[in-house]
């Protein structure tokens, strides 16, 4: 199998899902980045722009977002189209990694966290370089240990915080050279 027959799939912010396309770039991997109309992201390639109806599969009642990740969401609006997106991401790329924070109860810091709630919810492999560590981990048997992860799969989701390290950047680096060199 060749770099061209895997898939990136991600969102196309700032930060972490930028340096996740501009690797895929790099690499020959197809990359499909998820928005919606009035969303505008920093990577503006390959923009597949989901309908209201589209948006829908992926609708969930904010109050088991709130419980599941354990706090509240002020615009819940605004943020529900973004969880929607990363629905998308999470639901066509079986492989999942994401650049954040890894938080004292096992969830993972803002929007970032519903994509890696998902990936264990849905049962698929995710991966969580932790940039206040500046360690990958791995959610086994529930609970997060220390793993430098390979992509394995041949559809994927990049994602993160737009707040991403010049670790977190290398991290992502690394990966795709592991991966694809």
């Amino acid at each position: 199998m060749g770099n061209q027959d895997y898939s990136l799939y991600s969102g196309g912010l700032k930060g972490a899902e930028e340096a996740f396309g501009e690797c895929a770039e790099k690499f020959g991997i197809k990359e499909i980045n998820f928005s919606f109309e009035g969303h505008t992201p920093s990577r503006n390639k390959n923009i597949t722009l989901l309908s209201d109806a589209e948006l829908n599969k992926g609708n969930i009642s904010m109050e088991i977002v709130s419980v599941r990740m354990g706090r509240r969401y002020a615009q819940a609006d605004k943020i529900r189209k973004v969880f929607q997106t990363i629905f998308h991401m999470v639901n066509k790329g079986y492989q999942v990694f994401a650049v954040g924070f890894i938080q004292a109860d096992g969830t993972v810091k803002g929007g970032t966290g519903w994509g890696v709630e998902l990936a264990k919810f849905f049962n698929r492999p995710v991966s969580v370089f932790d940039q206040e560590s500046n360690q990958w981990y791995t959610w086994k048997q529930g609970e997060w240990v220390q793993e430098i992860p390979t992509i394995t799969h041949k559809t994927f989701c990049g994602t993160g915080t737009r707040h991403l390290s010049d670790q977190g950047r290398t991290a992502i680096e690394d990966l795709f050279n592991r991966s694809f060199a």
